[in-house]
């Protein structure tokens, strides 16, 4: 079948340009008072369980049946507050000795609930074990609040994740910064509560927390940050971002060297499929993950040497990341919240 995508277009428009303020300093006075920890220490006390091959309704009709997939528990399974979004692991990342998925979720409570902000999971496709961290922004006091985005990507280069905010950028946390409450306290602080105060530390029942230590806005309005990936190549190892489009197959994705040290990009090109939710670009190939509805199974667009083969996808497909000689994504729809990985 010939290509209908990946069609080569201008990357200005792209730029980005690195905006600390005062994100550093607020994180390094938030991790002096609180003490910080490592994702394998984080996956060693996990309190929640993943369920192999559990959540057989994410996969709908899809055949063949992905080669492995991880459920979340029932709590996160039915809940209506919090759907899954981004995905990367520790192979994106080079830095953790342990295999690890990560997840970011973003709140969507129904009023009167206050906002949540956005959280990450850790979860061990060896243990089956994971643990939430809430993902905050700190003021120089040392104060933080919680982050109200939609979280639609995230990827893990050496000790930072990147987190798509979809209409300003790319949003870093530093994992030298993965802080436990319980450091200066006995307790997760109250459930109810986001912050410092009257010198205890709160997280609404989280016990761990990862400060933004940096941030690289769009440096003209336009662009759209729907998804990102890690592009770990033969060659420079790249960040890669998208737009997700409801309706026009114009949505475009995007690449900048890594590391991050220049807004500039690399390339960019329009992915001629509406509604995609993720994009990786792996072996030379390029892999574009399209939802439909939460009841229809989405697709895996694979684009090789000009070429478009596609594959049936489960329910609901968000982010990817390739892990092994897989690539893997993660499906948002309640009671359909399964990572699964197919063949590259």
């Amino acid at each position: 079948m010939a290509a209908t995508g990946m069609v080569p277009t201008d990357s200005a428009p792209f730029a980005l340009r690195r905006d600390t303020g005062t994100l550093a300093e607020g994180a390094a006075k938030l991790a002096k008072d609180l003490g910080a920890v490592t994702v394998e220490t984080v996956l060693a006390r996990g309190n929640r369980t993943a369920v192999r091959n559990g959540a057989a309704a994410a996969l709908g009709r899809m055949q063949p049946r992905p080669a492995d997939w991880y459920a979340f528990d029932q709590a996160d399974q039915d809940t209506a507050d919090w759907y899954p979004q981004g995905l990367t692991c520790g192979e994106d990342s080079g830095s953790v000795n342990v295999p690890v998925f990560a997840v970011s979720w973003y709140f969507k409570p129904l009023p009167p609930v206050p906002e949540r902000g956005i959280r990450v999971t850790f979860l061990s496709p060896r243990t089956l074990k994971y643990q939430h961290a809430l993902l905050v922004e700190a003021r120089p006091d040392g104060s933080y609040r919680p982050i109200d985005i939609h979280a639609g990507g995230m990827a893990w280069y050496g000790g930072l994740l990147y987190v798509a905010d979809t209409t300003r950028g790319l949003r870093v946390f530093d994992l030298k910064n993965l802080l436990d409450l319980r450091t200066a306290q006995n307790d997760v602080g109250d459930p109810q509560r986001i912050g410092r105060l009257n010198g205890r530390f709160h997280a609404f029942g989280y016990r761990y927390v990862i400060p933004q230590t940096d941030f690289w806005r769009v440096a003209q309005p336009g662009p759209r940050f729907s998804f990102v990936s890690i592009d770990r190549g033969a060659g420079s190892h790249a960040l890669v971002s998208g737009e997700y489009s409801e309706a026009s197959p114009d949505g475009r994705v995007f690449r900048w060297d890594l590391p991050l040290d220049s807004g500039t990009p690399r390339d960019a090109y329009v992915m001629g499929h509406p509604k995609i939710q993720g994009a990786v670009s792996a072996r030379d190939r390029w892999y574009l993950s399209q939802a439909a509805d939460a009841a229809t199974n989405g697709r895996l667009h694979v684009y090789s040497a000009g070429k478009l083969l596609t594959r049936q996808f489960p329910i609901g497909p968000e982010d990817l990341t390739v892990r092994g000689a897989k690539v893997w994504s993660v499906t948002e729809f309640r009671n359909k919240r399964v990572i699964f990985g197919v063949d590259l």
